[in-house]
Parts: structure tokens; sequence; C-alpha cells
């Protein structure tokens, strides 16, 4: 599989440091809101990845952190006249109804950085041991930026650049502007741990330094996230940890591209800003997974009405293949006929168009194209018309099943029910087709649409949908 590297700027043949083991840590929220769509994209995109390494035989740890105590949490907590931790587990819980909405699937660890305070104060401890961190008279610790010689590696930006934009902030008592914080003093009213330095808490780039070393090891195979944490996050968290342990940190960097809005930068000060609650209640929580899945996800991708609309659209093309394909398979012959083999291994060539896909830097895009493409070819060849037996409608259907399922597609079940009149209607109109009194059945089909609910005369039977 080849990946495209942040950190070299080209795609890379991806190669486990365990043969068949792939340790992926990826930055999760800060807990103290909704997750917006843009937080969505990210979750979607590097589930994906997870979910073809193991489709493809790989065993993933997949560690995500959750951010629970940072300025925003303790803003939130003191503007609702609670406390931290009753913000940050309310929003963690919130994240799992939504990410379960989009089929994300639980990371194989979620830790929080307020249960990982031993590990952070003993990397900042060694950090300042070697000489790469100070403490100052305010209880702070920063690391010295300029020390590390690689510093700006990810973000292929210019020391000079960096050092221009580098400003100090009221009541920072930094060596350089560059210098970032790992442990910050405790102020009044705010939560705090004792450390080395007094009391105080963690911050943010060292908990993901500490949490990865912790769940993963020194070095791990990929980490991941989105474009806007490139710098100064995950710069830092490679400064930090390699001057710490003396060894890579990461060996591929992922990265995620931004999402518009009406094609214009999504800003609460322009309106246009959407959580992922917000769309769900309206357009269902799929369409959003499939807006994320359906791009490449290094390009930009914009959000809007049409988009999502099209979005549902093209989640009822395929849904519909694979209800058509059910019905089909529920009423075909046993035993396999002539020319059937043919067919299998034609559909087995989608799956080839697939995997080649994905394993071009986690192509989703073209993925889902070979997706649809086999969905054409089964709503061509395999249905009642060419009466197929129900050993190649079952081959089709787990093919398609298992394609979706890699890109964590059409996971709705099937809800929809007729209650006793609607089949007691569709009964009569059988009844009325038999006796040829096409008028009484023609007046049912209608009072049945009317009802949303659309009828189907095939070969096998009368097949019956709700419409959306």
């Amino acid at each position: 599989m080849q990946i495209y590297n942040t950190l070299t700027r080209r795609k890379e043949e991806f190669v486990p440091i365990t043969p068949n083991e792939a340790k992926i840590y990826a930055c999760g929220p800060t807990v103290y809101n909704f997750i917006h769509i843009g937080n969505a994209r990210p979750i979607c995109v590097f589930d994906v990845l997870r979910r073809y390494l193991e489709y493809r035989g790989m065993q993933v740890t997949f560690v995500q952190n959750f951010t629970d105590i940072d300025d925003k949490i303790i803003k939130k907590a003191n503007e609702e006249g609670g406390d931290y931790l009753s913000v940050s587990q309310r929003y963690i819980e919130e994240y799992k109804t939504d990410a379960k909405g989009l089929n994300v699937r639980p990371a194989t660890i979620h830790p929080l950085a307020t249960e990982n305070i031993d590990e952070i104060i003993a990397m900042v401890s060694d950090l300042v041991e070697k000489g790469y961190a100070y403490p100052t008279a305010n209880g702070d610790v920063y690391f010295r930026t300029l020390k590390d010689q690689g510093y700006g590696k990810l973000s292929h930006q210019p020391l000079e650049d960096l050092q221009a934009g580098a400003r100090i902030a009221t009541g920072e008592i930094k060596e350089d502007a560059m210098d970032f914080a790992l442990w910050k003093g405790a102020k009044p009213g705010e939560p705090s741990w004792l450390s080395p330095w007094g009391e105080g808490r963690p911050g943010w780039h060292i908990e993901c330094s500490a949490m990865a070393r912790r769940f993963l090891g020194k070095t791990i195979d990929i980490h991941c996230g989105g474009q806007d944490l490139i710098f100064p996050h995950h710069e830092n968290e490679i400064a930090q940890s390699e001057c710490c342990n003396g060894v890579p940190f990461a060996h591929y960097w992922m990265h995620n591209g931004y999402i518009n809005v009406d094609n214009r930068k999504m800003s609460k000060s322009l309106g246009n800003f959407f959580t992922v609650r917000d769309v769900a209640e309206q357009y269902g929580y799929e369409p959003i997974r499939y807006l994320m899945v359906a791009s490449h996800y290094r390009t930009p991708i914009n959000y809007s009405i049409e988009v999502i609309e099209q979005c549902r659209a093209a989640l009822d093309r395929l849904y519909n293949c694979r209800e058509n394909l059910e019905f089909v398979m529920k009423n075909a012959p046993a035993g396999e006929k002539e020319g059937e083999r043919e067919a299998r291994r034609r559909l087995e060539g989608y799956q080839d168009h697939f995997i080649e896909a994905m394993e071009d830097d986690l192509n989703t895009a073209d993925a889902v194209s070979a997706l649809f493409d086999l969905a054409r070819d089964i709503n061509s060849s395999v249905n009642a018309s060419t009466a197929p037996s129900k050993e190649l409608c079952g081959f089709a259907l787990g093919l398609f099943n298992e394609l979706a399922g890699v890109l964590g597609l059409l996971y709705q079940k099937k809800e929809d029910s007729l209650d006793d009149e609607i089949e007691a209607l569709i009964e009569a109109r059988t009844q009325a087709r038999k006796n040829k009194d096409w008028a009484t059945a023609d007046r049912i089909r209608d009072e049945l649409r009317e009802r949303r609910v659309v009828l189907e005369d095939t070969p096998q039977g009368i097949k019956w949908k709700i419409e959306r």
C-alpha cells in the first residue's frame, strides 16, 4: 500500500514496524462542545484506513485520545457554573453518539489526558533533565524549540518564517518566542495536579506524545489528523517526542484536507457553522459519512444543502441495488447455471479495482466508483429477468456488502414494515389483478402511493418500498 507521507511530501510504501501489525494514533477532539462537520472528516477517513488495513489482514491498534482538560473546557465550565469534569464527560458521551451515528468504530483505546498525568509529568521531567525544556518562576515549563535542530520538518516551514510569526503572550515567561508550553502553572480556580514544578496542568501538545508512547511505544507506524494540526500541534509533538525518546516518533504522517461550507471556510462569524448533530437531524448521519469518503481524503471538499442531498440520493441508489438483489435472491432457484462462473469472475474484477484504488494512498473516491460499477453490473446482470441462481445472488450480495463495509457504508438496517391495513390493500390489489379488475388495482396502487408505499410488479411477485 502506498501512503502519502506529509513528512517527506511523497507517496511511500507502507511497511509497518512489526509485520502484519499497524500502530496508529489519531488526534481526537477537545471535548467542550458537539463535534462539527469538519471534525467528522478525520474521524470517518481514518476509520476507513483502519477498516481497510484489517480487511487486508492486518492487526490494527488504533488509539484516539480525548483532550478532557483545556482552556476551552475550563471556559465552558465557568460559563455553566460547573466543573471541567462534568463538561468533558458530557461531551465525550455526545461524541460517542455522533461517532456511532457515523458508523465510526470505537478506538482500540480512547485515553484521556487527565488519566495520563503521571506519564505526562515523566516525559516533561525527561525533557527538562536533557536540557530541552526549562521551568519558569510562575510554574510553567517550556520546550526549547531552537535546541531541536529538526524543528519545522513536518510543516516544511523555514525556521526564519516560524520565528517571524512567533509572539510572547501576556503572562508568559519564555527564553524565546517560539518556545511552547509543556506544563502550565496553576491559576486561581482552575483544576491542577501536583508536579515537580508546583501545581499545574499539561499543555495541549504533550498529552498526545505521552499517550502515544504509553499505548503504542516510542515509535509508531502512522500518526494522523486534520491538515490544521500539522502546525503547531504535530510539529510540536515530533519535537518533544524525538528529543525525549531519541528515536523517530512516527514513520508516516497522514493529514486530511479542509471542509468548506458553500465554498467558504466554515466560521461561526459567517453563520455557516454546522455541527454533525445539526446536519444529522435533518438528513441523517449516513449522508455525512458518504460525503467524507466519496472524495480523496487529501482534497478539500465542500458542504452545502445541494451536496448533502446528492449524497443521500447516491446512497439510495446503493440501497436500492442491495434491496433488489435480496428480493431476487429470495426467489432464485438453487444450483449454479451455465455461464455464471464467468459472471462471478466479472464481479470479482470490481473487487480488484476497489483494492487497487485503496492501495493507492487510500483513494476512497475511486473505491466508491468501483462500488457503483459493481452495483450497475448487479442491476443489469443479476436481476429477476435473467433468473440467476441463488448461489450467484449470494456471491454478488456478499461481495457488495463486503466492499461497502470497508467504506463503512450501507449500515442502516431496513426498518420498513407495513401495518395490517397496508398489507390488506396490497393483497386486495393482487386479487384485483388476478380478476383482471384493472380499475380497482390502479385505484389501490394510487392510494398506496399517497401513503408513500411504492409497488413494483415482477415475475417473482410484488416488491414494495417506502419512499423517503
